[in-house]
């Protein structure tokens, strides 16, 4: 058995070890840039989308349009760069809260099809990132450590 627990676990552990930095780079930098162009994209297209927002049941969708569009965009750039990554994480794990309860909820008809929702899977990733952190390969970890200080957790 405990051979079965070092080839299966420990192994696998040890050899990602070296590639921790990579995890939290790679969705950084896919969903960073997948909003920063929906973002951009909505910047530039505000009546069209502010309809929209109207259309879902948005609350303030004249304030809303460009403030939520407005975080998608430089969410989307602070997040690439790792920089106060939690923050934009939490505001776009948010709205991908927002826009599940006001664009896809009726047509949730079962778990499956709620986990299905693209922003279902967009929700967990800026929660992961809002949790754990931006990651080695990030400014913040650079900032802290110009900074002097150590962040809470690996």
């Amino acid at each position: 058995m405990n051979s079965v627990a070092n080839l299966l676990i420990l192994l696998p552990s040890r050899i990602a070890s070296h590639f921790a930095w990579a995890g939290p780079l790679i969705m950084r930098v896919i969903v960073g840039y997948v909003f920063m162009l929906s973002g951009w994209g909505k910047l530039n297209n505000l009546p069209q989308i502010t309809q929209n927002f109207t259309e879902w049941g948005i609350l303030f969708p004249k304030i809303m349009t460009p403030f939520v569009s407005g975080v998608e965009f430089f969410g989307g750039i602070l997040l690439m760069l790792g920089l106060f990554t939690r923050i934009p994480a939490a505001m776009l794990a948010f709205t991908m809260l927002v826009a599940i309860k006001s664009a896809k909820w009726e047509a949730a008809d079962s778990l499956e099809t709620l986990l299905g929702f693209e922003e279902a899977t967009y929700f967990a990733g800026f929660l992961w990132l809002a949790i754990a952190g931006p990651g080695a390969a990030s400014l913040d970890r650079l900032l802290l450590n110009v900074s002097g200080h150590r962040e809470a957790t690996p």
